[in-house]
């Protein structure tokens, strides 16, 4: 129609990012998102944190269940036999007590029964080749032996086979007494023998008056044998 003026169009936007349509500055907004690069540091840093956690975390497990467990128990030997700090024995008190009836095997294969032993006043000592104290008591033991002659009868008592290794060890220590061995475990097992060197002094009678769990040096045989065998 003539006389009346067009609509202005709206002109195409130029609004700049940060300005209003009044042409006022907009604040810049933050966004909500880290940007892709910032999103690959914050997991690395996250990661990291993780198992950090996780190797502290098992670290003071580890540390609090150590502390409960019990420290291991620490050896003490007294002269009777050898005990662990507690109290508890670790061999069977048998002193006082009968020696057990067994049978024991001599270097010939034959049996020997401990009953046919009693009759005079024994040291029977318990060994092992695989003993360390015994390799150092054993020399004690014959030099004693040696001295006493027939007034005390010595017995070695390996826990294995006399075999021709075993002998041979006995021989380079200086054993010229009996020797039988316990292959089978009943002496030892009637005993409650669970540690070596083991050494018991038995009077005429069958009665054992002393046990030992140690290993005895020369001066220590002489004065049990005196004050327990009277010999």
């Amino acid at each position: 129609m003539r006389g009346r003026r067009p609509l202005p169009r709206n002109p195409p936007s130029r609004e700049r990012a940060g300005a209003s349509p009044c042409g006022e500055e907009r604040p810049p907004v933050q966004s909500l998102f880290p940007y892709p690069d910032e999103v690959a540091v914050n997991t690395r840093v996250l990661a990291g944190s993780l198992i950090a956690a996780l190797v502290i975390s098992v670290a003071g497990g580890y540390a609090l269940s150590r502390s409960g467990d019990s420290e291991p128990d620490e050896a003490r030997i007294t002269p009777d036999t050898i005990t662990v700090e507690t109290g508890i024995p670790t061999n069977k008190a048998v002193q006082g007590e009968k020696l057990p009836t067994v049978d024991l095997i001599d270097t010939n294969g034959n049996d020997v029964s401990t009953a046919d032993l009693v009759g005079q006043p024994l040291v029977i000592n318990v060994w092992a080749v695989t003993c360390a104290a015994c390799k150092t008591e054993m020399p004690a033991l014959a030099r004693v032996q040696a001295d006493l002659g027939d007034t005390v009868r010595f017995i070695g008592v390996n826990t294995a086979k006399n075999d021709g290794s075993a002998l041979a060890f006995a021989a380079d220590k200086g054993v010229r007494y009996e020797l039988l061995s316990d292959i089978n475990g009943r002496l030892t097992g009637a005993l409650g023998i669970t540690g070596l060197p083991y050494t018991l002094f038995v009077a005429a009678d069958g009665t054992i008056v002393a046990q030992k769990g140690i290993a005895l040096d020369e001066a220590g045989i002489r004065a049990t044998i005196a004050s327990a065998l009277g010999s």
